[in-house]
């Protein structure tokens, strides 16, 4: 991992580039939101490029007030440097991990040198526009002036977004603050980067749009939607639903290297060892192997992530499997060739559309490697049988019953049963992310940290596969009030272990007793649980 220095207001590193090109797919490539219908916004251009904004009219497309100057927000350097904190990190000689306090949009750009194209995956789950202040001011022209001022190096009269019903119903407030970030963090994709934005009902359609105009609108990939919880005490309708929104930094990229992103089945290896140990137990009896497993099922909470293996429920020396498989040909008109039974020697009776499988060759091909079941007699069609260990992998599916209870309960545990953070993300979600979408190796980006979900999750996936994978997360301090409710619990954690009382402080002591539980739990992984911990400062205090 490259080192991050201290970069002071002169510093080359902290200028934007300039980039010029006269390549149309070039530009388009970096600026996809200067391509309008298929052409190019001179105006937005002369923008990206640095040059001077007038007063004209935004073209089509998604338009607020704010949008000109959130854009060249994204381009102004930042005056921060980040400082090194040694004693508050992890394994800070040997660790790959980054936790870095401050204003992500600040952070974002002094990242941009050293880190510009190494992400493979950046997940961020911004806070939602509820109609109440925001932490992140709607004054970007010095946002290092806020971070010090909330950090209490310096004292001003500045106050946070207020929004009001003026503010475009809120939303207009919302998309200056996420605009100029995600133009950013477009420059930490490699070209075949992910980004996934966690966003609910209020500013779902313009996120779309946003990422439609920073990324592109043909590197959409997909709408993920998981139920979290349902409200009883909805007036209409219990909308306990939230998305994510997948887009790729280079979709044409992905489909050029035939990417195609696959993941294990949850809990497929920890059954492979409860099979293997039964099947040793019992000596092959595969009556009381199945009785074993189904008792292993039965463990199973209600909403355990390994629920969808129950299906397969009946073993043999394949594992288990499942025969309810339809062996028709899709879509009628298939091949209707003679299959005899193996044990009455008379013609199997056909499906009802044909046989799914084109030639009779084929399909005794099937029935050698355990694909196909018969019934008693020829009177019975063939069925599909599905192996559940040949075929343990799969397509992420885009609708998801997540374990917002289950995750809850562990993020507590974590902290000794005190419930310091409302609503944490649950770990088995964003662990199930990472499997399907990183490789072995890859950097995976958080600016909006919060609990620390991300971090706990590499760490987690990191032990379980036994990879490498590397995070940086970034938090803004934002400070907790004993007088609010529902801060009171989390700023008493933090006076109790000696902390100043913000979430970043939480982030960070949900990544130490994170990496203490992964330890534990994965005695024989010796893999990178650590972070090194920076702080954003202004540049002028440093010699």
């Amino acid at each position: 991992m490259p080192e991050i220095k201290k970069l002071n207001l002169n510093d080359p590193e902290t200028k934007s580039a300039d980039v010029v090109s006269t390549n149309i797919e070039a530009l388009k490539a970096l600026f996809p939101e200067a391509f309008e219908e298929g052409r190019i916004d001179f105006e937005v251009l002369k923008q990206l490029l640095g040059g001077t904004v007038d007063e004209r009219d935004e073209k089509y497309g998604l338009n607020w007030h704010g949008k000109r100057r959130a854009r060249q927000i994204a381009l102004t350097p930042s005056t921060g440097t980040l400082l090194p904190c040694p004693e508050e990190s992890v394994d800070w000689e040997t660790t790959q991990n980054l936790m870095i306090e401050g204003d992500n949009l600040e952070v974002l750009k002094l990242l941009q040198k050293s880190y510009t194209g190494k992400a493979k995956l950046i997940y961020i789950d911004p806070p939602y526009n509820t109609g109440n202040d925001f932490v992140y001011p709607d004054d970007f022209r010095d946002s290092i002036a806020n971070y010090l001022e909330l950090t209490g190096q310096i004292e001003g009269n500045r106050k946070i977004t207020s929004n009001t019903e003026t503010s475009g119903r809120f939303h207009t407030d919302w998309l200056n603050m996420a605009y100029p970030r995600l133009k950013l963090a477009r420059n930490l994709l490699r070209e075949d980067g992910i980004i996934i934005v966690s966003v609910d009902d209020v500013e779902f359609p313009n996120v779309r749009r946003l990422l439609d105009d920073i990324f592109g609108e043909e590197n959409f990939l997909a709408t993920l939607v998981f139920d979290r919880n349902r409200k009883n005490d909805a007036k209409y309708f219990s909308v306990g639903h939230e998305y994510m929104c997948v887009y790729a930094k280079n979709e044409q990229k992905l489909s050029d290297q035939k990417i195609i992103f696959r993941g294990e089945k949850d809990g497929v290896e920890g059954l492979k060892e409860e099979f293997e140990r039964l099947k040793a137990l019992h000596d092959a009896n595969w009556d009381k192997v199945r009785d074993g497993i189904l008792e292993f099922y039965a463990t199973f909470a209600e909403d355990d992530p390994r629920q969808p293996l129950t299906r397969f429920r009946k073993v043999d020396a394949r594992g288990p499997y499942r025969d309810d498989g339809n062996i028709n040909w899709p879509g009628g008109n298939g091949p209707r060739y003679e299959v005899l039974h193996p044990n009455t020697k008379l013609p199997c009776k056909l499906p009802t559309s044909g046989w799914r499988y084109p030639t009779k060759e084929r399909f005794w091909e099937e029935v050698e490697k355990g694909r196909v079941v018969f019934g008693g007699d020829e009177t019975t069609v063939p069925r599909v049988r599905t192996n559940l260990f040949e075929n343990s992998d799969q397509v992420m599916i885009s609708v998801h019953y997540s374990y917002a209870q289950t995750a809850a309960n562990q993020f507590n545990s974590l902290f000794g049963g005190i419930r310091v953070f409302d609503n944490p993300k649950p770990v088995i979600d964003i662990s199930r992310l990472i499997s399907y979408l990183c490789e072995p190796d890859d950097l995976v980006v958080d600016f909006f940290a919060g609990s620390g979900t991300t971090g706990h999750a590499v760490i987690a996936e990191n032990a379980n596969k036994n990879v490498s994978r590397r995070y940086i997360l970034v938090q803004l301090p934002e400070p907790l009030d004993l007088e609010q409710l529902d801060q009171k619990v989390a700023a008493e954690f933090c006076a109790a272990i000696g902390k100043p009382a913000n979430i970043a402080e939480i982030t960070k002591e949900r990544l130490r007793r994170s990496a203490q539980k992964v330890r534990a739990d994965n005695p024989m992984f010796a893999g990178d649980t650590g972070f090194r911990v920076f702080k954003l400062s202004s540049s002028n205090i440093c010699a």
